[in-house]
């Protein structure tokens, strides 16, 4: 029996097209098998692919898993984004849902209509995980092609994260951005020392305007080599940013703007939303536009 299903391409975390981080986007993927699921996601070759399917229970509205062209991922920040685009296309007005993945229930709002609404994702803070030793962070910076100097001093390197984790590390310029020769060989093999899937380089000096932090992410235990825009790490930045004190006064809310991607000309910009609760993290929103590139159908 023929099954059609229904696939879009998304740019996220921009309103520019061919910018951003992109992602495809499967509508109604209940009948599809993981290894069809997977088979798809290798086929657009995006660093990931939505797989929207209805709900299994009454705690949540929808239900999206998130394959690599390598495996599955438990929670995917831009392709959140970028589903949740396609899905509210014909939405007017603020919206909330309730999406449930492999990486638990996050809320979703719909904000806005038309090509100007934003995306809007709640997630728990993340955890914050341990500071690495001196022997391995000259490994990492080795491995980056930093030297001690180019570090910021008041940034610890620290891991963040449980199912998804990502080492942070803070530099003093924009320029420090510019100048990194990742070794991608060797981050892999830091990945399985460290318990990091993926390392997140950031600057709180950006070179562009409004924006807190620029960054570089690269992810290569992961099957990518550099990420143009990331939800989920900025997400962990924020509360890391908090944790340390680095954001100004602290009030109940917190916003930031981030960006990243053009050093691979595909510029973005997330925003995060912070809720704090006695100076400690509460919940965290991570926030983008997207842009529509193609839709077509694949029948199986």
């Amino acid at each position: 029996m023929t099954r059609t299903v229904h696939v879009h391409q998304v740019d996220a975390f921009t309103r520019t097209r061919f910018t951003g981080n992109p992602a495809g986007v499967v509508l109604d993927a209940d009948p599809l098998t993981d290894a069809e699921m997977l088979a798809i996601a290798r086929e657009l070759n995006n660093a990931d692919t939505a797989f929207v399917l209805k709900p299994d229970g009454a705690d949540h509205d929808l239900r999206v898993r998130f394959f690599t062209p390598r495996t599955e991922a438990a929670f995917v920040g831009h392709a959140s984004v970028a589903a949740h685009y396609v899905l509210s296309a014909a939405v007017h007005g603020t919206r909330r849902l309730r999406q449930k993945s492999r990486g638990g229930i996050v809320e979703v709002d719909i904000r806005g209509a038309d090509a100007q609404r934003r995306i809007a994702i709640r997630q728990t803070p993340p955890a914050l995980g341990r500071e690495i030793n001196d022997r391995e962070r000259l490994a990492v910076m080795d491995a980056l092609a930093l030297a001690s100097h180019d570090l910021d001093p008041n940034c610890p390197v620290q891991i963040v994260g449980a199912s998804s984790t990502r080492l942070m590390v803070g530099v003093r310029a924009a320029d420090n951005l510019r100048q990194l020769k990742p070794d991608f060989s060797r981050l892999t093999t830091l990945s399985a020392q460290l318990g990091a899937q993926g390392f997140f380089v950031f600057t709180l000096a950006p070179e562009l305007p409004e924006v807190l932090t620029e960054s570089r992410m690269f992810c290569p235990a992961l099957g990518i080599a550099e990420d143009p825009v990331s939800g989920n790490a900025h997400g962990m930045l924020g509360t890391y940013l908090a944790r340390h004190r680095l954001l100004g006064p602290m009030a109940e809310q917190v916003h930031f703007a981030g960006a990243q991607g053009h050093h691979l000309h595909r510029p973005g910009r997330v925003e995060i939303e912070l809720e704090l609760r006695d100076e400690a993290v509460a919940g965290v929103w991570i926030v983008g536009q997207a842009t529509a590139i193609f839709e077509t159908r694949i029948s199986l």
